[in-house]
């Protein structure tokens, strides 16, 4: 509690556009290696640059999403430095000029909100990935030249929990305006931490470390811990200076520890220049507003389920977790589930049942599946009990027809007032002396009429069963 920790993050977000951001390669995963490739992603002489137009209107919407200023005029240029997945031997980034800058985005951290600044985001290309197989390396160069946007914070957060909420709604806020998947097993996602730390009431900044390439909201979190822990100890032992240097670490999740990978380079070391192929990028007013109509963000939408369906906060809350569980519930809406229904069923009963592999991605039961079962719960054709049954049977079989299943499974209730008042009135008859005692104050006696009444008419709506026994008792 005598040190206060600083972080700041750099994130790479893979834009979601079908070609690469300077050639026209294909963007898709898991193709086989140096599939998508061409003389300008592989960097060999003579071949010439051109800008994505989609990654740019990318970009502009990010800008707008978090409230940042839009650069109208905008340059690329050369981030040169040397490793074997970069074909060119330098990267293709923004440097003066980047494209977003001065934004904004707010957290709520315990219930109190919290405003994390971004200082830019630009425009750049992404390098290949090498593949270590014992003593042999190789390179996969079908991720080079794919468009990334890096979205650079202030140094404003003060503890990990307050970086891992930054992060999810920063994953948030690019998958609802659909400018990538962001989908961190496959790298569309990732993070370079920035921490130090320092004694609080103590305004220096002092000398930072960046973590790099972490790709899991658990291991980003772990990584800043240990790393505040290291150098807090270096601190306390009289050692900050020497063992906490300006450096690259990774982070090793099989022990949890960061260890050193290189020296960190400043912006000198790559000896940016502006990029002699590329022209001055000029936003059209045309572009510019293509580019700033945007889809409803998620804290617009947690505002709109509360004020036009009356949803609790934290029901909200849940439901605008992930863009999947918006579009599942808001088209359960559409095919005529009531909200109280569709929220229930979806966000309890369904996710509820979905364990291990299984998500609302791959379990094969559609909005409209879900939503016809509520729908049947509605117009009384089943029970809340006998709608459990056949959501068991709908998430084994990865699917199904909910109206087969009511008839398959014999679960469609009774809802003929006529043979149910039969029934009562008979059971009313052969129980005389029970009707005299629940006339006199024993209510409990009621369940007794309502056992008898469902024993005799199997499948009866017990809500029904409740009313007209009320009536003639």
């Amino acid at each position: 509690m005598k040190y206060e920790t600083i972080i700041g993050l750099e994130v790479h977000v893979q834009l979601n556009t079908k070609t690469k951001i300077f050639c026209s390669c294909a963007t898709s995963f898991g193709e086989e290696p140096n599939r998508n490739v061409c003389p300008t992603c592989l960097g060999l002489p003579g071949a010439l640059p051109v800008l994505n137009k989609e990654a740019v209107k990318k970009a502009i919407s990010f800008g707008k999403a978090v409230g940042a200023t839009i650069n109208q005029s905008s340059i690329f240029a050369r981030k040169n430095y040397f490793y074997p997945d970069l074909p060119k031997a330098y990267q293709i980034s923004q440097f003066d000029r980047p494209i977003v800058e001065n934004g904004q985005i707010e957290i709520d951290i315990g219930g109190v909100a919290r405003k994390i600044g971004i200082t830019r985001a630009h425009l750049e290309e992404d390098a290949g990935k090498n593949i270590h197989e014992g003593e042999i390396s190789k390179v996969d160069l079908n991720r080079a030249c794919t468009p990334l946007l890096e979205i650079v914070s202030e140094p404003d957060m003060r503890s990990a929990d307050e970086a891992i909420a930054y992060l999810k709604k920063l994953h948030s806020i690019v998958r609802f305006i659909k400018i990538s998947d962001a989908n961190m097993q496959e790298g569309s996602f990732r993070c370079d931490a920035n921490v130090s730390i320092r004694p609080k009431g103590d305004d220096q900044l002092y000398t930072r470390v960046e973590i790099k390439n972490l790709n899991s909201f658990k291991f980003i979190a772990k990584a800043i811990e240990y790393e505040v822990s290291r150098q807090i100890e270096a601190w306390e032992d009289g050692v900050y200076a020497k063992e906490v240097v300006q450096e690259t670490r990774l982070f090793d999740t099989a022990k949890g520890v960061t260890r050193s990978m290189r020296g960190k380079e400043a912006a000198a070391d790559y000896r940016y220049f502006s990029d002699p192929d590329l022209l001055p990028v000029f936003i059209s007013d045309e572009l510019m507003r293509e580019g700033s109509e945007i889809a409803e963000l998620p804290d617009e939408k947690k505002m709109r389920y509360i004020n036009e369906f009356g949803i609790k906060d934290s029901d909200a809350e849940v439901l605008v977790s992930s863009l999947e569980l918006c579009e599942y519930f808001e088209e359960m809406l559409e095919y005529g589930a009531n909200v109280k229904g569709a929220l229930t069923w979806l966000t309890t009963e369904l996710l509820g049942q979905l364990k291990g592999e299984n998500n609302l991605k791959n379990c094969g039961i559609s909005s409209k599946t879900l939503a016809t079962l509520v729908l049947r719960i509605q117009e009384s054709r089943i029970s809340g009990k006998s709608a459990k049954d056949i959501l068991e049977a709908l998430v084994a079989n990865k699917g199904g027809d909910v109206d087969a299943l009511i008839a398959s499974m014999g679960l469609e209730q009774v809802n003929d007032d006529g043979a149910m008042i039969a029934v009562i009135e008979e059971i009313i008859k052969n129980n005389a002396d029970k009707v005299a005692e629940y006339k006199s104050g024993k209510d409990k006696l009621f369940g007794f009429f309502v056992g008898q009444v469902m024993k005799n008419i199997k499948g009866a709506n017990p809500v029904r069963v409740n009313e007209l026994l009320k009536e003639r008792l």
